[in-house]
């Protein structure tokens, strides 16, 4: 279902993180959405070319040249309140690269978005006996959703990557949450373990059963922390949301194709 959303502000989460605030006259798709790692795909119009209206993705696939189809984007949608109408996105900026990050930076209110959803697929366990957060800029706004609808004396240990200090977020921690700050600004030479995953083998762990969200760059989210949880901890997969958001050094497209090439290796 094709939502649009219209701008009405912005803030700043961290000095990359920019906030955009929306209003719709109809959330109504969101009613059965209770995931906090909740999605949505952006629609991009290619400049200078007409759509049909209402756009369509699917129907334009095979109708449009490839080169003229609209650049959709996966991101985050958070705090939707279906009464208000309102719902907020966080976009990581990143100069002029991309294409929803340049929009993000210019954005004001009255602007519009047109977006698909929601999706999602994790919710933090409630019988779980602590939480498990663990990401970069790209999964701060579904752990940012998780921790908000957590019980305030819930248990909750996270463990952040973002560029350096002074770009850690404010997070809704509960009263027994704690947050570990992970900064790329700490790389010295060739070091070649994930940030995240020696962050994450040198914390302590509360006794009890945990439930994860972990989510990040794909190279070390699969290769690195999804071994290290599954395997070194002995979590079982229904303990565990694991997966990658993007990959370095590819687009969204090139992220799906390289996603689509790696489960077609691992099936055969």
């Amino acid at each position: 279902m094709s939502i649009r959303l219209t701008v009405t502000a912005t803030t700043w989460v961290t000095p990359v993180v920019r906030r955009v605030h929306f209003r719709s006259d109809d959330l109504s798709a969101f009613a059965g959405s209770v995931q906090t790692d909740r999605y949505v795909k952006i629609v991009f119009p290619k400049p200078g070319v007409e759509y049909p209206e209402p756009l369509d993705i699917r129907s334009l696939r095979g109708t449009l040249p490839p080169e003229h189809m609209p650049d959709v984007r996966t991101y985050t949608a958070i705090f939707p309140d279906l009464d208000a109408g309102t719902v907020a996105i966080d976009f990581v900026l990143h100069g002029d690269e991309g294409v929803a990050g340049p929009w993000a930076a210019r954005a004001q209110p009255g602007d519009t978005l047109l977006v698909n959803g929601p999706g999602g697929g994790y919710r933090p366990d409630p019988e779980a006996d602590w939480h498990l957060l663990v990401g970069d800029e790209s999964a701060m706004p579904a752990i940012t959703a998780a921790l908000d609808v957590l019980d305030p004396s819930a248990t909750a240990r996270v463990v952040l990557l973002v560029d350096r200090p002074g770009y850690e977020p404010v997070l809704p921690l509960p009263a027994n949450g704690t947050v570990t700050h992970v900064y790329r600004s700490d790389v010295v030479g060739d070091e070649t373990e994930g940030l995240l995953v020696r962050a994450l083998r040198a914390m302590e762990w509360p006794d009890g059963r945990v439930h994860a969200f972990v989510h990040g760059e794909a190279q070390e989210t699969m290769h690195g922390l999804r071994p290290l949880l599954l395997k070194e901890h002995g979590l079982a997969r229904d303990q565990v949301s694991v997966s990658g958001y993007w990959r370095r050094g590819r687009t969204e497209d090139g992220f799906r194709a390289w996603k689509s090439e790696l489960a077609q290796a691992e099936a055969s």
